[in-house]
């Protein structure tokens, strides 16, 4: 990446403070840019779904997967829950999505708190493991809670055979007048759903696998403790990807805490952070880290920067640390600060190989919390930061009350953050879809194929406030 006109700038900038400047182009196509990473993880589409207990769970890891992405499990789940959610990602379909199910004597009330898990809106019903029918949210709506879901359900629903290829499912969908239908093996027992979007989706983004076939997964290994143990034990049980996290990333303890993990000499990527500047990253390369996270203060629901006055602008400190990374033959996953797809292009330019998503993904119906509504009737869903006084509390579950207090106090980030669901956008997929079409796209405005050559080949400029404000449409939703 280079400067416009090679005119450095003499102050940090953040993403709003830029812009990528359109080049001669030979990639006429979307289709024809390849997002895939560099750095390990598998990654087909360069996005992580953030380490936080409001974003990433075994729906929110298991759908990212399957779409390319990567979601990484926070470090205060007890590891016997990590175990299942591990187990049960791993176990998931690479292209069917997972139904949600139910008996045909379960009541709509049943129904009502387990439909919105997923963005699909639909129940499959299931009598001795084959399909008998399909409950949507219209056929709950104003009906007794004790009502069987038998009795609402269409029956006798079109199903798609597992050996269907997408085109096939989305002509059968379309012929049939339906969104979605529960996929059979031969013998007709339920093995997945697919929707006409999701046959779309799987010609358009190749799942993250592992060598076995399977979706991959990540998990996070706090620096106090033992994280030699514990990552020992994530490694056992298939975690794809360890990130050793902590908000200060450049400290004796993380140096530590990478020197365990590598004399456990594991064959997964390390990822370590977070941190700001090329000395952080050099340490943590040396100390043995693959991948290094960068960013301090710029997420949505973190106030590091109000309360110390410590950080960097996001997008300056990727680009120094993602030259430095490059320098030592390691990599860097931007961390925080991304609201809009070009966000996530100007951190790939500056040479970030992921780009990390947290609040953002909070607000879809595959992140871990209940669906809640306003005075309005909005769906919004509640996120919190990693550092805030609700995150400390459950991560400090195991001391005493005295300690847990007086960790209170000491809180930089908020406890408690209404994530409205975008009513355009309300799954995760949707909004995979939004930010990989806007990158797809940024790559043929610079001319370049994969995410190597874009971090090559992008030139920035720097804008005024107003630049910014220029590029936004009046619409609502921007």
């Amino acid at each position: 990446m280079r400067f416009l006109d090679e005119l450095r700038p003499t102050t940090d900038l953040t993403y709003e403070d830029v812009f990528l400047v359109p080049g001669r182009s030979e990639v006429t196509s979307r289709l024809d840019v390849d997002l895939a990473s560099v750095d390990g993880t598998g990654t087909t589409v360069p996005l992580v779904a953030a380490n936080m207990t409001a974003v990433s769970g075994r729906r929110m890891a298991e759908t990212l997967a399957r779409r390319g992405g990567l979601a990484v499990l926070p470090q205060d789940i007890p590891l016997d829950i990590v175990e299942d959610v591990v187990a049960w990602v791993k176990s998931r379909h690479p292209v069917f999505e997972t139904p949600i199910t139910l008996a045909p004597t379960d009541t709509v009330g049943d129904a009502l708190q387990l439909i919105n898990k997923r963005a699909h809106g639909a129940i499959v019903v299931v009598d001795g493991g084959a399909p008998v029918g399909v409950v949507t949210p219209v056929d709950l709506q104003d009906v007794d809670r004790f009502t069987q879901v038998g009795q609402v359900m269409t029956d006798s629903p079109v199903t798609l055979p597992a050996d269907v290829d997408a085109r096939a499912a989305f002509d059968a969908l379309t012929e049939a007048r339906h969104r979605l239908a529960p996929v059979v093996d031969a013998d007709g027992a339920l093995v997945g759903l697919l929707t006409r979007t999701g046959a779309l989706r799987s010609t358009i983004h190749r799942p993250n696998l592992d060598a076995d076939g399977h979706l991959r997964i990540a998990a996070a290994v706090g620096v106090s403790g033992d994280a030699g143990d514990k990552a020992a034990r994530l490694l056992k049980l298939g975690v794809d990807t360890l990130v050793l996290d902590t908000a200060h990333g450049h400290q004796g303890r993380m140096l530590d805490a990478l020197q365990a993990v590598r004399d456990l000499d594991p064959q997964v990527p390390v990822v370590a952070g977070n941190v700001v500047t090329e000395q952080g990253v050099t340490d943590l390369v040396e100390a043995g880290a693959d991948i290094c996270k960068v960013g301090v203060g710029p997420g949505a629901m973190c106030t590091t920067r109000m309360m110390t006055g410590v950080g960097r602008p996001q997008f300056s400190a990727v680009l120094a640390c993602a030259r430095e990374a490059t320098r030592l033959g390691a990599s860097v996953w931007a961390d925080g600060g991304v609201r809009h797809p070009r966000d996530v292009a100007l951190a790939l330019a500056a040479g970030a190989t992921n780009v990390m998503v947290g609040s953002w993904f909070a607000g879809t119906h595959e992140s871990p919390g209940d669906l809640e509504h306003d005075a309005d009737g909005r769906a919004f869903k509640i996120s919190f930061g990693m550092a805030s006084a609700r995150a400390v509390k459950q991560r400090t579950e195991g001391e005493s009350a005295f300690d847990r207090a007086r960790k209170g106090l000491f809180e930089e980030g908020i406890s408690s953050g209404h994530m409205y669901l975008d009513p355009q956008r309300p799954g995760v997929e949707d909004l995979v879809d939004t930010i990989v079409a806007g990158v797809r796209s940024a790559c043929t405005y610079v001319g370049a194929r994969t995410l190597p050559e874009f971090a090559e080949q992008a030139v920035v400029g720097v804008q005024t406030r107003s630049g910014y404000a220029e590029g936004r449409p009046l619409a609502r939703g921007w």
